[in-house]
C-alpha cells in the first residue's frame, strides 16, 4: 500500500487523467449502446415461470405488454352516455395509431363485454403492445398517457395503469442523490473546517460511482441486470465511497497535525487506513457476491453491479483521492489549524472531549448499557417475525399517481382481483383432456375465493388452453396466495386425475409466491455463507475467536432490527402515506436477499474500523480495558461522522419515488443508525469490557496455522519518508509551504 501511495503521489496528474478518461470513455460507450435493464423478477423452473413460457410459445401474439385506460363518471352519469362514448371512442382510435400498439380492446365493442362496471360509471380498455414492457420506450408510454389525459374534462376522469405507464411517473432520483450529497458536504465541512478537504471525498465518490454507473449500463447487454440495480449501486456506492474517503482524509489530516510532510502523511494514511478500507470494501463485495449462491439470473446482475460499484469506489479512494490530496497540499487542514501548527508546532491529539467521556462511561457501566442496547435491538426486531413476502403492485403507489388511481377505480368497479388475475395454462393432448379443460371453468367458478373464470381459449393447434381466473381478493392479499395453493393442491389435481390434462397456475401473485418460496428455501444457505466468509476474514485479520463471533451476532442483530423497521413502515403502514410511499403492502421477495448482502457488508465496515484500533492498542499494551477505551474514544467520532453521512445518503433515496429503492434506503439507514450508535459505540465495547482478555484469544493450534495478514500497519512503519531528511521542524515547514 505504501508503494501504491508513492506511485499515486509521484504521478498524480496521470492518476487523475486515467480516472477522467475511464469515466468519459464509459459514458460515451453507454450513450451509444443504451440501456438494457430487465423488469422481470421471476425464478426460472417454478410453476408460474413454466406457465409464462408455455403461454408465450402458444400465443406469441400476446407476448407483448398490456396497458389499461380507465375512465369514470360522477354520480348521475354513466360511461354509456353519448358524449362520453364519443370522446373515449376517439381516444381509443388515436391509441390504435400510436407506435408499438397492436390492438385496443374497447368496452363499447363485442370483444370488450364485461369491461363496464355494473353501475355503469367505470369502464376500461386494454392497449396491447408488440413489445414486452422492458422494450417499450419512455416516449411510447408517454404518448399513450398524453393521448388519454388530453380528453379529461369535468365529468370525465381518466387514469392509466400498467408497467410501461408506471415508468412515466415522475421520480426524483437525481434530486435524492443531490440531497444526500448536500447533507454529506455539510457534515464534512463541519468535521474538517476546510472547503478543499470537504470537496475531495465527494468528488472521489462521484467519480467512482459515476464510472460504475456507466459500467453497469454496459453490463446489462451481457447479463440480466434488474432495472433498480443502477440506483441501488449509487445508493450503496455514494454511502461507502464518501465514508471511505472520509476515513483516509481524517488519517491524512492527523499526520499533518503531527508535523509530517504532505507526502509522508499521505503515505501513512494509505498504508494504514487505506488497508482497512480495502479490507472493509472486500467484505462488502464478498457479502454482495454471496447472492450468486441463489442462482437467480436477475439477482446475479444486481450482485455484480453493486459489487462493481463498491470495488470502483474503493479503487478511487486509494488512488484518486491521494492524488487529489497531494494537489491541495496542506490545505487539507483549515486555516486555523495551519496557523496553529506553524506557530506552536505539532502537538498530540487531545484525549478529552465527548468521545473520551463516553468511552469512560461505557467502561464503568458495561452491564447496564449493554443490557439497554440489547433491549433496543430486540424490540425493534420483533416486527420482523410478521414479515410477509409478496407482490406489491401499483396499488401501493403514492395516492396521487395515475397508476394508483387506475388501480383503485378498477378495484371499486370490478372487484380487487381484476388488478391481478390468475392465468391457468393447460396442455390437452387427448379428447379426455380437452373435455376436462372445457369443464374446468365451471368447477373454478364454484371454488371459494374465485370471483369469475372465463372460458378456455385455445391456441391454433388446440393443444394449449388458457383460462383467466379473477380472485375475489387483491393480488397482494394473503387470501389470493391461499387460493393459488388451494388450486394447485386440491382443485386442479382433482380435475386432472385420469384425463391426461396438465394445468399450470401463473399470474402476478403466483409468480411472486413462487419466487418467495425459492428465496426462503435458499436463504439459510445464503446467510450461512455470507456470515461464514465474513467471520473467516475477521479471524484472519484479528487472530481471535471472539471478534468474528461477536461480529456475526452484531450483524444478525442489525439485519433483524432494520427488517423490523422496514416491516413496520411498508407492511404495517406506519407512516408510509405520510412519507409519500403509498399504501401498506407485503415486502418484495428479493428485498431480504439484497438487504442481507448489503447490511452484512456495511456492518463489517464499522467492526473493522473500531476493532482494528482496539487491536492495535492491545498489541502494544496487552491491557484489554485500555484497548477498548482508547479504541472507542479515538474512532467513535469518525464512525459517527461517517454514519451520519451514510444515513443522509440512504434516507435521501426515499425521495426517488420508487417503492423498492425507498425500502432499501430506509432499511439501510436504520441499519447504519443502529450499527453506529447502538452496536459499535455501546453494545460491542460493553461486551468487550465484560469478556476481558478472552476477546483476543485464539486456540494454540489455530494460532500456529493461521496465515499472518495485517489490516492496519503501525504509523511508525508505514512511512518511509523518502527525501524527508531533517528535523521535525524542517518537515513541518515543508508541509506548510
Amino acid at each position: 500500500m505504501a508503494a501504491l501511495a508513492r506511485w499515486c503521489l509521484n504521478r498524480r496528474l496521470t492518476v487523475v487523467l486515467l480516472w477522467v478518461t475511464a469515466l468519459v470513455g464509459l459514458t460515451a460507450a453507454a450513450s451509444v449502446a443504451g440501456s438494457a435493464y430487465s423488469k422481470q423478477y421471476d425464478a426460472p423452473g417454478t410453476e408460474s415461470s413454466r406457465a409464462a413460457s408455455l403461454l408465450t410459445r402458444a400465443f406469441p401474439g400476446q407476448a407483448g405488454d398490456s396497458e389499461t385506460i380507465v375512465w369514470h363518471t360522477p354520480a348521475g352519469a354513466t360511461v354509456r352516455a353519448g358524449d362520453i362514448e364519443q370522446t373515449m371512442t376517439s381516444v381509443l382510435d388515436q391509441a390504435r395509431t400510436l407506435p408499438g400498439v397492436t390492438s385496443v380492446t374497447s368496452p363499447y365493442g363485442l370483444s370488450g363485454a364485461g369491461q363496464i362496471s355494473r353501475d355503469g360509471r367505470t369502464a376500461y380498455a386494454t392497449v396491447d403492445y408488440r413489445q414486452a414492457a422492458d422494450d417499450i420506450s419512455g416516449g411510447q408510454a408517454k404518448a399513450l398517457v398524453d393521448t388519454a389525459e388530453a380528453a379529461q374534462r369535468p365529468g370525465l376522469r381518466i387514469e392509466l395503469g400498467g408497467q410501461a405507464v408506471g415508468s412515466t411517473e415522475g421520480t426524483s432520483a437525481h434530486l435524492s442523490e443531490f440531497v444526500g450529497i448536500a447533507v454529506a458536504a455539510v457534515v464534512l465541512l463541519l468535521a474538517f473546517g476546510s472547503l478543499a478537504a470537504m470537496l475531495l471525498p465527494i468528488a472521489t465518490a462521484l467519480v467512482g460511482c459515476g464510472t460504475a454507473y456507466m459500467g453497469i449500463e454496459l453490463l446489462g447487454h451481457g447479463m440480466t441486470v434488474a432495472d433498480f440495480a443502477p440506483m441501488l449501486g449509487m445508493l450503496v456506492g455514494l454511502g461507502v465511497g464518501i465514508d471511505y474517503a472520509l476515513l483516509i482524509v481524517t488519517r491524512h489530516r492527523r499526520g499533518l497535525k503531527r508535523g509530517l510532510t504532505v507526502a509522508e502523511a499521505l503515505e501513512e494514511a494509505v498504508a494504514t487506513t487505506g488497508r482497512a478500507v480495502v479490507f472493509a470494501g472486500g467484505t462488502v463485495c464478498v457479502a454482495l457476491l454471496g447472492m450468486l449462491i441463489l442462482r437467480l439470473s436477475f439477482l446475479n446482475g444486481v450482485a455484480v453491479a453493486a459489487a462493481l460499484t463498491v470495488l470502483l469506489t474503493v479503487a478511487a479512494s486509494i488512488t484518486l483521492l491521494p492524488a487529489l490530496l497531494s494537489c491541495i497540499g496542506p490545505r487539507a487542514l483549515s486555516r486555523r489549524q495551519r496557523r496553529a501548527l506553524a506557530e506552536q508546532g505539532p502537538r498530540p491529539e487531545p484525549t478529552g472531549g465527548l468521545a473520551a467521556r463516553w468511552s469512560a462511561f461505557v467502561e464503568r457501566h458495561p452491564k447496564l448499557l449493554g443490557s439497554l442496547a440489547a433491549v433496543v435491538m430486540i424490540v425493534l426486531a420483533v416486527p420482523t417475525f410478521t414479515l410477509r413476502l409478496g407482490s406489491s403492485d401499483q396499488g401501493n403507489d403514492p395516492v396521487g399517481t395515475t397508476t394508483r388511481q387506475a388501480y383503485d377505480l378498477l378495484a371499486q368497479g370490478f372487484g380487487p382481483g381484476t388488478n391481478g388475475p390468475l392465468t391457468l395454462v393447460a396442455t390437452s393432448d387427448s379428447a379426455a383432456a380437452r373435455l376436462a379443460l372445457d369443464r374446468l371453468p365451471e368447477t373454478l367458478r364454484r371454488t371459494p375465493g374465485v370471483a369469475s373464470a372465463g372460458p378456455a381459449d385455445f391456441d391454433a393447434s388446440g393443444g394449449v388452453g388458457v383460462i383467466t381466473v379473477v380472485p375475489d381478493s387483491a393480488p397482494q392479499s394473503s387470501a389470493t396466495s391461499q387460493l393459488v395453493r388451494h388450486l394447485r393442491g386440491e382443485v386442479l389435481p382433482a380435475a386432472e386425475r385420469g384425463t391426461g390434462l396438465k394445468v399450470l397456475v401463473g399470474g402476478t401473485t403466483a409468480s411472486y409466491d413462487d419466487f418467495a418460496a425459492v428465496v426462503v428455501g435458499k436463504l439459510p444457505l445464503f446467510i450461512g455463507s455470507v456470515v461464514g466468509l465474513g467471520c473467516l476474514l475477521l479471524l484472519l485479520a484479528f487472530r481471535s475467536i471472539g471478534v468474528p463471533l461477536k461480529a456475526a451476532v452484531m450483524n444478525v442483530a442489525a439485519v433483524g432490527s432494520s427488517f423490523g423497521v422496514v416491516t413496520t413502515i411498508f407492511q404495517w403502514g406506519w407512516g408510509s402515506d405520510w412519507l409519500g410511499l403509498g399504501r401498506a403492502g407485503p415486502i418484495e421477495p428479493f428485498l431480504p436477499v439484497i438487504m442481507v448482502s448489503v447490511l452484512f457488508g456495511l456492518s463489517m465496515d464499522y467492526q473493522v474500523f473500531l476493532v482494528s484500533r482496539m487491536y492495535e492498542e492491545w498489541r502494544e499494551t496487552r491491557d484489554n480495558r485500555r484497548a477498548v477505551r482508547v479504541g472507542l474514544a479515538e474512532t467513535s467520532r469518525v464512525i459517527s461522522s461517517a454514519a451520519v453521512i451514510m444515513i443522509a445518503v440512504f434516507l435521501a433515496f426515499v425521495l426517488s419515488g420508487d417503492r423498492v429503492i425507498a425500502m432499501f434506503g430506509i432499511g439501510l439507514a436504520a441499519a447504519v443508525t443502529l450499527d453506529a450508535f447502538v452496536l459499535r459505540t455501546l453494545l460491542v465495547p460493553a461486551l468487550m469490557h465484560l469478556l476481558g482478555d478472552a476477546n483476543w484469544w485464539p486456540p494454540g493450534w489455530l494460532e500456529r496455522r493461521l496465515p499472518r495478514i495485517s489490516i492496519d500497519r503501525r504509523p511508525d512503519t508505514a512511512v518511509s519518508a523518502p527525501g524527508a531528511a531533517g528535523t521535525p521542524a524542517d518537515r513541518r515547514t515543508a508541509a506548510l509551504r
